[in-house]
Order: structure tokens, then sequence, then C-alpha cells
């Protein structure tokens, strides 16, 4: 499977035994203080024990969001190693995992859900989600399509936000002060209530979280300093019924709006932002609403549990994209433009499921899902190509996407220890896309299907240490390129996974190792095809490349006493192209894949203390690690340019807590060495975001 499978296979083999065996032995010795709490998860759509789940997992609790302040999917791409992305202005996202990364193509490459809501559109419209009152975030590595449809190739991310309690009434207040520098003051005001209106039977709970500030960015010749501070009103509302013992139905709407006056969250090392043709224009605001409706019910039928999710959602969203092509670019300085672009778009879903329920050695899962999507793109064009200056030039498109699945996932204990599995899942997908510059739009329409399977087993060596190997096939939607070019048909690849996890030390350890060889086939690469007259050269999309990704990823949590806990993990990548079958494509035979770092980690330590009786501490310590990240295209970069880099990032982060009745006091710092690096490699471009000023800040917490 890889070339280093003998040395692995016995190196995940002697950490089993070593987790079955001799660090048992000293299980008796812990103390119920030095016991990690069993992690439950629900990444197959049932709830397990995650040692128990034939895939690698990145969990983080809604406590540890919070103590390490992870908020964004950035903060948690440096959290997780192996998950990277590209960042257009806050909340304008892709993200890639483990390898596969390609921002050519319409579809998303990872998969992003709340609760069991889709919050992924397109790949260009994932809609942002701020780390508010959750439970826990799963993070499920590799191909998940048999489960989770289309956009999760390379995996996917599942944000669980806390029930409404049936019971007891609860709530907390937090105020957050912080101080960006040589950048703006911060305000972060959250309130949660949970109300038992009917206690046992009906339930609200309602959390916001509102922000103002924080910026650091700025546009002299415009006279704006700190342009990108935050305007945001985060609201959630979750009613929950619960009329008898088998029926639990739930409805979550959530209001989001976020507002920037510097919304591209591209930045020069001197923290200023660059505006094309005039310094001194304003561009428009960055604007990012949507409003989410979900029904969730759940009826416990005895020997199944059959689940109804009925979701939908409506955004809008307005950004400034402005771009030179610099001197290490193929135009050599003498482009540059600004747009104005306007996306507004909608998505209903309904997803139905029946998960057998019981402890019988035969447990499936079966259901169907249905989307409805659309959304456009309005871009007003202003460049200047040698001279040559354009102002207004109005580009429109429009996508829908009507799709349909049907899964199955059975997995079988053929012995107290060995279970074997599959699943399979089958996917169509009716598309159209209307685009072009004013007034010569085309239209375009088309079908596109997959079937994508998925093998697994999990042998126990004990209660806390199983082994497991699986075999997913991953997709994506084929889609259209513009001026009436051929479509594209969908991505596919194969991914072959081997992990050892467990507990040890009587349950004082927690540990995970992964390795994964993937088979990449059918890539969307871009090229350049000349239609001469007015058109010239148009980007084509096709499907003409193949690569293969080597992996191997390690994590542990080790309570080292009851009051120090550590933490790491890291991974190791190896990506590269391996076939191209055209000319003028954006990449050749041996590049590297894009955005996928060599190495990365992160490591952590946390110690609880007493100040006194009444007065209990913690006191944090985060660090995280990433290798440059490359970017290929010669179809933007010459071939002496390449690859384009970013830079390599270590960030350090601390966080002191105190807690006296029901009040808690915390002192953070972020980015405590101030830090200031390229986190994205398109800077060529002036595409680039930067690595956030050092902030500390105070943060105050009550709890009723």
């Amino acid at each position: 499977m890889m070339r280093v499978s003998g040395k692995l296979l016995t190196s995940l083999s002697a950490v089993a035994l070593l987790g079955s065996g001799a660090l048992a032995q000293n299980g008796a010795a812990s103390s119920d203080d030095m016991l990690f709490e069993e992690i439950v998860v629900t990444a197959q759509k049932r709830e397990q024990r995650l040692i128990d789940v034939p895939m690698a997992i990145a969990t983080l609790s809604g406590a540890e969001l919070e103590e390490r302040g992870i908020d964004t999917v950035q903060d948690l791409s440096f959290a997780v190693p192996g998950l990277t992305m590209r960042e257009d202005g806050p909340g304008s996202y892709q993200i890639f995992m483990r390898g596969i990364a390609n921002a050519h193509g319409g579809g998303a490459l990872v998969s992003v859900y709340q609760d069991e809501v889709p919050m992924v559109l397109t790949g260009y419209d994932v809609l942002p989600t701020r780390t508010l009152d959750l439970a826990r975030v799963e993070v499920l590595k590799g191909p998940q399509g048999t489960l989770y449809g289309q956009g999760a190739v390379a995996g996917a991310v599942r944000y669980i936000t806390n029930d409404p309690d049936l019971e007891a009434m609860s709530g907390n207040m937090g105020l957050e002060l912080t101080s960006v520098k040589s950048g703006d003051m911060g305000v972060d005001a959250t309130g949660v209530v949970n109300i038992p209106i009917v206690k046992d039977k009906f339930a609200l709970r309602i959390a916001a979280n509102v922000k103002t500030g924080g910026g650091w960015q700025d546009q002299p010749e415009a006279g704006i300093k700190n342009g990108n501070d935050e305007e945001l009103t985060n609201l959630r509302v979750k009613a929950r019924w619960k009329p008898t013992d088998a029926l639990d139905m739930t409805a979550t709407f959530v209001s989001y709006h976020a507002e920037y006056e510097l919304g591209q969250g591209f930045e020069q090392p001197d923290r200023t932002v660059f505006v094309a043709i005039d310094a001194s224009k304003t561009l428009i605001p960055k604007i990012w609403d949507y409003e989410l409706y979900n029904l969730e019910i759940s009826y416990d039928l005895g020997f199944a549990n059959l689940l109804s999710s009925t979701s939908y959602t409506d955004q809008y969203h307005q950004y400034p994209f402005a771009y030179f092509g610099g001197p290490e670019t193929i135009y050599e300085g003498i482009l540059a433009g600004n747009d104005n672009r306007y996306n507004p778009g909608n998505q209903f879903s309904q997803e139905v499921r029946l998960t057998s329920t019981g402890d019988g050695p035969l447990q499936w899962t079966i259901g169907g899902f249905y989307t409805d999507m659309e959304r456009s793109l309005t871009a007003y064009f202003e460049y200047d190509y040698a001279g040559f200056v354009v102002a207004d030039q109005e580009y429109y498109s429009a996508n829908t996407s009507e799709s349909f699945s049907v899964f199955g996932d059975v997995s079988y204990q053929l012995t107290d220890a060995l279970q074997i599995g599959a699943g399979i899942r089958y996917f169509e997908d009716d598309q159209t896309e209307t685009n072009g510059f004013a007034p010569n739009a085309t239209v375009q329409e088309g079908t596109f299907d997959s079937v994508d399977p998925r093998f697994y087993l999990s042998y126990a060596l004990s209660d806390n240490t199983n082994i497991y190997a699986s075999v997913a096939k991953g997709f994506r939607s084929g889609g259209f390129n513009s001026a009436g070019l051929p479509e594209y048909d969908p991505e596919s690849l194969w991914s072959y996974e081997l992990g050892v996890k467990g507990s040890a030390a009587g349950g004082a350890l927690y540990y995970d190792i992964a390795a994964y060889y993937t088979e990449y086939t059918d890539m969307l690469r871009r090229g350049l095809v000349f239609l001469g007259g007015d058109l010239g050269f148009q980007s084509l999309i096709s499907n003409v490349g193949a690569a293969e990704v080597r992996g191997i990823e390690a994590s542990l949590a080790w309570k080292m006493t009851d009051a120090l806990t550590f933490s790491a993990s890291g991974t190791v990548i190896d990506a590269e192209v391996t076939e191209i079958n055209a000319d003028d494509t954006a990449n050749v035979v041996g590049d590297p894949i894009d955005y996928v770092p060599d190495f990365s980690l992160t490591l952590g330590a946390s110690y609880d203390f007493s100040w006194s009786d009444s007065m209990p501490g913690f006191f944090r310590v985060d660090y995280s690690y990433r290798d440059r990240m490359p970017y290929v295209d010669l179809t933007s970069f010459p071939a002496e340019n390449t690859p384009q880099l970013s830079d390599k990032i270590g960030l350090l982060d601390a966080r002191l807590g105190l807690t006296r009745g029901n009040v808690t006091v915390e002192l953070f710092a972020q980015n405590l060495t101030n830090v200031n690096k390229y986190i994205d490699p398109y800077h060529g471009w002036n595409n680039a975001n930067r690595t956030r000023p050092r902030t500390v800040g105070v943060k105050v917490g009550f709890d009723f």
C-alpha cells in the first residue's frame, strides 16, 4: 500500500500491544481524576465510542474550543494537522484535508455540517460557522461519501451544537475584551440560556454572540485604519419537544450577519491592503448574511430509529476582490484589477434515514438525501491591462443543482473481536449553469452521477484497543466551463487506510495512529485554450490529471497527573501529481499538490491548580507548526517561479483562568510571539492572508 507499509504495520502492532498490555498494567494506579472521559461521537450516524469507529477522527470538545480560543475554520486548521484551507476574506473559504487539495472545480472537497444541516452550497459558497455553544467538533478524515455524500471527497467537519436540556434551567454570559498589536480593541459578548418550558417535554435554548472591532489592516491612501474590524451578530434558537419517550423533535433557527469595511482578508507584510489602479479607492464592504431553518424529527421504532432532517438556508454575500499580476506572474506587473461581487443563494435539503438500535451483531443504516440549490454571482470588473483600462464590465453566472442519493451501511460482528462492514451510495446531480460577460452569457445543462462504496474491518485487541482498515471511494460532482466550452466530469479517488486507536494506563492515555494511501484520478486541472476574436485565451477546466498521496498521522493525550495533561498531534504528507494528459495545463508530472504542507504538528499542555480552596484555576499553553504550503499554476506563473510558497508558521498561545463561585476570569494571548507570516501561497497575485497579530485579552464569564 505504501513504501513504508511493512515498517508501519510493525509500528502499529507494537503500539497496539503496548496499549493493551504494558501500559494497561499501570491502570490500577490511576485515580478517577487521572482518567479521560470516554469520548462518544456520531460520525457514522449513530452514537459510538471514538475508539470503536473504524476511521481517523479528530475531536475537540466545546470546553477545549473555548480554552484554545478557536472560533473560525482558520483557527481550526491550525489545531488539526492535515487540515488546510484557502481563505478569500473572513468566512469565505475552501477546506482541504489529507493532501486532497484542488481549488479547481465547482464542488467542495470537504463537507461541513452543523448538526444535520449541510453548510455547503458549492465549493465557493460555504456558510461560515462559529464555535458558539458547541458540544464538540468532529473532523472526519478520508472520504465520507457513503454517509455524507457530495462534497466529502477528503473528509467532513461536523459542528455539534448543544441541545436544549428538558430538565433544568441553566445558562452563561461572557464578555471578552481584546487588544490587537498595532490594531483595534475588540469586544465579544456571548450569552446562552436554556429554559425548560414544560419539564421533560419542551425546552428552548438560545445562544447569541455579538462582536465588534478587533481589526488591524489599513488602507492609508483611503484614510482607512483597522478596516477589517468585525461587526458580527450570530443568533441560534433551538426548540425541543419530546411529547413521548419515542418521539423527539428539534427546530433550529440561525441568523448570521457579519460586515467588514476591508473585507478581502489579503494583506501585505506591513499590514496594509492592496487596491488596484487607484490605491485611494474605497471598495465595497464585505457582507456575509444567512438564515438557516431546520426541523429534525426522531422516532424510536424499537428495532430502529427513524430520523428526518429538513433544512433551508438563504444566503447573501457581497465582497470586493482586488488583484495584481505581479513581477513573479506571467503578466510581470502589467495586469491589475478590482471586482465588486454580489452572491445570493439558497438551498433546501431533506434527509431521511433508518438506523438500527440494540446491541446485536448486525448494525445498519439506510437512507436517502435530496437537495435543491440555486445561487448566482454578479461581478463588476475594473481592470488595467498594460494601460488599457476597462471599468464596470459586468459578468454574470447562475448555478442550479438538484440532486438525490440513496445510501446504506451495514456492519457485522463476526466474533467478539472482529467486525466487518461495507457501505454504498448512489448519487445523481442535475445541474444548470449560466455564465459569461454581458450580453454574451451561455447556458449549459448536464447530469452527473456516481456510485461510491466503502469497505472496512476492525479488530479489538482489548476493550480499549482497536486496529482497523478501510477502503473508500470519494467523488466530487462535475460542472461547466465558461464560453460554451465542454463540461468536465466528476473527480474520483480511492483511499486506503490502516490505523490503531485506543486508551492505556487505565484510561490516562489516549492515542491513535493512521497511515493512508490515496489514488486521485480524473483530477481537475486548469488549462488555457485560444478561442480567437474578442474571447482570446479562456480558462478550461478538465479531467486531465492524476495524483498520489501518502500520509502518516498520529495524536495522543496523556493525563500525566491529576493536574497535568499533555497532548500532541502531527502528520507527514507526500502528495504529488503523477499524470497529466494535456498541454498548457497548470501542472506537470512531479509537481506537489497545492496547499499541502509536508509536515504539521500541535503540542499542548494544561495544568489545573487551586489558588485557594474556593478558587480553582487552569493554565494552558498550545503550539502549532505548519510547513510551507506550495501552489503551482503554470497558466499564471512561469515555471521558474513555481512553486509559489507560503511561509513556515509556528504559533504560540497561552491562557490562564480562575473560577470563584459562578464567575470565571481568563487572561489570554494568541500568537504570543507576534509571528507575521503568509498563511497562503498566492501572494504573487496579492491574494494571500497573513497570521493575525499578537492578540491579548481578558474574558469574564458568569454561569447560572
